[in-house]
């Protein structure tokens, strides 16, 4: 495959797409000419992160700082340019161009994402948290209404583990539509604009204090839709598959579970729902697409939610407990 570096999971999303995403890899070159010209900037070298773009830095004419992204063949980002349009800023990164044609933004230069900084889980999900309370803020007629998510990640769930071969652990399959179906149905008029996937790799530092960044990060990569703020806050507690092995597991995301819903003012029992369907959802897709090595953690890990503890034929606690 000729044209630009791709980050290894857009590398895999692309090389699942056959020749389509082959033909969109050599022509790439030749769209970032043309943004280029069309935006009065100067590409230069890519960014990590991201699963279905291409991300790169750029200069304008007069010196400053942006980041040019594209999107790969099936993953438009329309929805993504609706919502920091709305934004202006607020929550989320600045928005200075969005090219149809080409299905491209060009967007304000933040630092690097809060998924390499040396800080720990806790003071991560704080962040994230906090900054979710400002991307909250869009008024929900900035995007359109859409499906329940629930039941989309229900049957994504279904449909993934059963042309996967079957690899999620039975019980832990068991416990995430439970969860879906558990938390279907939410009350329209308690939604808000979701980012959709407000994970530490889509949270970015400002350069410098500015209007609608009060704690010094704002999203980026938003998937724009209305829903549960629980969901929000229950995607911010997916990752983190490291921490979540061994004993102490549950016990862990419990309590990120309790200071999340706390900083938000969610529903602690509908977060702590929404983290485990993610994570069995996630570890789904990423394999889906040909990335079996990171989506493995994410089911390894829900399992050692369930509280097993490794005896055969345990009974698994599938749902959030009180008190911990």
């Amino acid at each position: 495959m000729t044209g630009p570096r791709l980050q290894p999971l857009t590398r895999a999303k692309v090389a699942g797409q056959g020749e389509e995403g082959a033909a969109w890899h050599r022509r790439l070159p030749g769209v970032l000419a043309e943004l280029e010209e069309r935006w009065g900037v100067r590409t230069g070298r890519p960014l990590p992160g991201g699963s279905a773009s291409y991300v790169c830095r750029a200069t304008t004419h007069d010196g400053e700082p942006r980041v040019v992204k594209v999107g790969v063949p099936g993953h438009d980002l329309v929805a993504e340019a609706r919502v920091l349009a709305a934004a202006r800023g607020r929550g989320y990164a600045l928005l200075h161009g969005h090219d149809t044609q080409h299905d491209a933004v060009l967007v304000e230069a933040l630092g690097p994402a809060l998924a390499q900084a040396p800080v720990p889980p806790e003071r991560a999900i704080t962040l994230l948290a906090d900054t979710l309370r400002e991307a909250w803020s869009l008024p929900l007629e900035s995007v359109p209404a859409g499906e329940d998510k629930a039941v989309s990640l229900r049957a994504l769930v279904v449909d993934l583990d059963e042309r996967l071969g079957r690899p999620t652990d039975r019980r832990v399959l068991r416990a995430a539509l439970d969860h879906a179906d558990a938390l279907a149905g939410h009350d329209p008029a308690a939604a808000v604009v979701l980012h959709g996937d407000a994970h530490p790799g889509n949270a970015l530092p400002v350069a410098e204090p500015r209007e609608g960044a009060p704690v010094g990060h704002v999203f980026v990569d938003p998937d724009g839709f209305r829903g549960d703020p629980a969901y929000d806050v229950g995607v911010v507690l997916r990752d983190w598959c490291s921490h979540l092995t061994g004993p102490d597991a549950r016990r862990r995301l419990e309590g990120w579970c309790d200071l999340a819903a706390e900083r938000t003012g969610t529903d602690r029992d509908r977060v702590w729902r929404w983290a485990f369907l993610e994570r069995v959802s996630t570890g789904l897709y990423v394999t889906s697409f040909g990335a079996e090595r990171v989506g493995r953690p994410f089911l390894e890990s829900a399992a050692h939610l369930l509280d097993l503890g490794g005896r055969p034929g345990a009974q698994a606690n599938v749902g959030p407990t009180s008190g911990s």
